[in-house]
């Protein structure tokens, strides 16, 4: 590549120690993504000892002075804010700050959800304008993928709220997949204007006379029939669908595994078919979208679920730097007042 192509500075920062399999699908994830891609900085931060455990089990070869000590672990089960404060010196907490004293770019963890938001939003802090970030995830549709925004970030979100969201995901939405002005859907009980409670109906008259694509009112089918772009909803209810749309995938396989169960005929029929299914099926997999990125925040925040794989940790990385590369944060600040 030309020396006259500038290309923004990314350091990513990947919390070694968040996830089910932390640390081993964190690290190899991390390490695996910059040797694959090698145009960026990568930092592990974690317990140092450990870490270098696992790198010499799987024979990876990384630079000892790019790994961040923190003797601390936010478990999954611990209390957002309890942790922060009393785990000063956890992956999460560290990982934050060396984002926020300008070492970093990116930040990427499979740890505590909570956790993660939490110390994003209070370290490197929120985008001037913005009340609350949000995290948004991908849903496949019949078309390509539906966008939704707010998936548990907030649980109690409020007509304002929603409006942001619907700012932040359009740009998101322009920005990594190349549309120019995304339509926008507001989730409801029905279509018509009228249809939901107060602050859906709220949310409503301040998405329609801004200057967002929005569309009306949408259901919960038009999610998966790719009505609109992008989806915004409360954290409640998002959260609630995003914890259905990952069990879909297991439900298929059982079904497919009772059936193929049933008699040897249909364990033929089945297993002929097993690779052109298992493709199909490719869209619904988690791993190939690897985290969910929390908008809002001065820097590039991306979480990922929390058994997240080695795949998944690679792919949450180079989404990372991705949304490093596009200037995401920059073009969410300089847009909070042109959409509003």
């Amino acid at each position: 590549m030309s020396s006259h192509n500038k290309i923004p500075k990314c350091r990513i920062v990947v919390d070694a120690m968040g996830g089910d399999y932390a640390p081993q699908n964190a690290v190899v994830g991390a390490v695996n993504a910059v040797n694959e891609r090698n145009d960026f900085e990568l930092f592990l931060v974690g317990e140092k000892k450990i870490i270098l455990e696992v790198l010499k089990k799987n024979n990876l070869v990384f630079p000892e002075e790019k790994i961040i000590d923190a003797d601390q672990v936010i478990e999954m089960g611990d209390n957002p804010s309890d942790a922060i404060k009393m785990k000063k010196n956890s992956s999460i907490v560290v990982g934050c700050k060396f984002v926020a004293d300008g070492n970093a770019e990116a930040f990427v963890s499979a740890g505590n959800t909570g956790a993660v938001v939490m110390a994003s939003t209070l370290f490197i802090g929120r985008i001037k304008g913005v009340e609350r970030p949000t995290i948004g995830t991908f849903i496949p549709n019949q078309t390509g993928v539906t966008t939704l925004f707010d998936v548990g970030a907030f649980v109690d979100s409020k007509p304002h709220h929603l409006l942001s969201y619907g700012i932040m995901s359009s740009i998101f939405v322009k920005e990594i997949y190349g549309i120019d002005k995304p339509t926008i859907g507001l989730l409801s009980v029905g279509e018509e204007e009228e249809k939901g409670g107060k602050t859906i109906k709220e949310a409503f008259d301040l998405l329609k006379n801004s200057k967002l694509n929005f569309v009306g009112n949408v259901e919960g089918k038009d999610i998966l029939l790719g009505k609109t772009n992008i989806v915004i909803c409360d954290g409640f209810v998002g959260n609630i669908l995003l914890k259905f749309g990952e069990a879909v995938p297991k439900l298929l396989k059982h079904l497919l595994k009772s059936y193929a169960e049933k008699s040897l005929f249909n364990k033929i029929k089945v297993g002929l078919f097993r690779n052109t299914l298992k493709k199909a099926l490719v869209p619904l997999d988690y791993q190939q979208y690897g985290g969910v990125p929390l908008l809002g925040v001065k820097a590039i925040s991306i979480i990922g679920h929390g058994s997240s794989s080695e795949l998944a940790i690679k792919n949450m990385v180079i989404r990372a730097k991705e949304m490093v590369d596009k200037d995401l944060v920059n073009k969410i600040q300089n847009s909070i007042e042109t959409y509003s």
